[in-house]
C-alpha cells in the first residue's frame, strides 16, 4: 500500500484545524468560567507560558538554530522559524525603539482566529490569542531572555493587522557583565 505524496500535507492541515477549533473551545470555556476578561487573559498567558517553557526544547532540537547574537536576530528567529514551524505563518518584524530592544511581530493572517469573525461586545477587552504572548515569553525566559510580550493590535478588535509587541527587558551589556562575574 503506497501513500500519495499530498497525504502528509492533508494530515497537517487537519491537525491544524483541530488545534484551532480546540483552542476556540478552550477560550469559550474560560469565558464561561471567568466573568472578567482580565482573568481569562491572565489564564491564557499562564497557560502559554507553561507551553513556551517546554516548547523551546523542541524548537531548539528540531530547528538546529545557532545562538542569536542580538535582540534583532532573536525577533527574526521567532518570526521566520518558530512561527513558521508551529503555526505555518511568517510574521513581519519591525524594530520600534532606538535602543533596539522593542520589536513588533505583525501577522497579516493569524491562524488561531480562522474560525472567529469577531469578539462579542461584552468581551471587548478579551485578548483571544493571549496564549501566544505567554508562549513567546516562556520560551525566551528559558534561553535567559526576560521579555514583556503583549498584543498591540488585534484584527478581532477591528485593527488592520494583528501585532504582538516584544520588549526585551535587559540590555545586552547587562547579560555580559552578569556572565563574567
Amino acid at each position: 500500500m503506497s501513500r500519495s505524496p499530498g497525504r502528509k500535507q492533508d494530515n497537517h492541515k487537519i491537525s491544524r484545524e483541530l488545534f484551532v477549533l480546540t483552542y476556540g473551545a478552550l477560550v469559550a470555556q474560560l469565558c464561561k468560567d471567568y466573568e472578567k476578561d482580565e482573568d481569562v487573559n491572565a489564564y491564557l498567558d499562564r497557560m502559554g507560558y507553561s507551553i513556551g517553557i517546554r516548547l523551546i526544547d523542541d524548537f531548539l532540537a528540531r530547528s538546529a538554530v545557532k545562538k542569536c547574537r542580538s535582540y534583532s536576530e532573536t525577533a527574526d528567529m521567532i518570526a521566520q522559524v518558530a512561527f513558521k514551524m508551529y503555526l505555518g505563518v511568517t510574521p513581519s518584524v519591525s524594530c520600534s525603539s532606538a535602543m533596539g530592544n522593542e520589536f513588533s511581530l505583525i501577522l497579516d493572517k493569524n491562524p488561531l482566529v480562522d474560525f472567529v469573525e469577531e469578539l462579542p461586545a461584552e468581551r471587548a477587552s478579551l485578548c483571544y490569542c493571549n496564549l501566544l504572548c505567554g508562549v513567546i515569553r516562556g520560551a525566551l525566559e528559558m534561553v535567559q531572555l526576560a521579555a514583556e510580550v503583549t498584543f498591540l493590535q488585534d484584527r478581532l478588535k477591528g485593527d488592520a493587522v494583528t501585532e504582538i509587541g516584544i520588549t526585551f527587558l535587559r540590555k545586552p551589556e547587562d547579560r555580559k557583565h552578569k556572565r563574567n562575574k
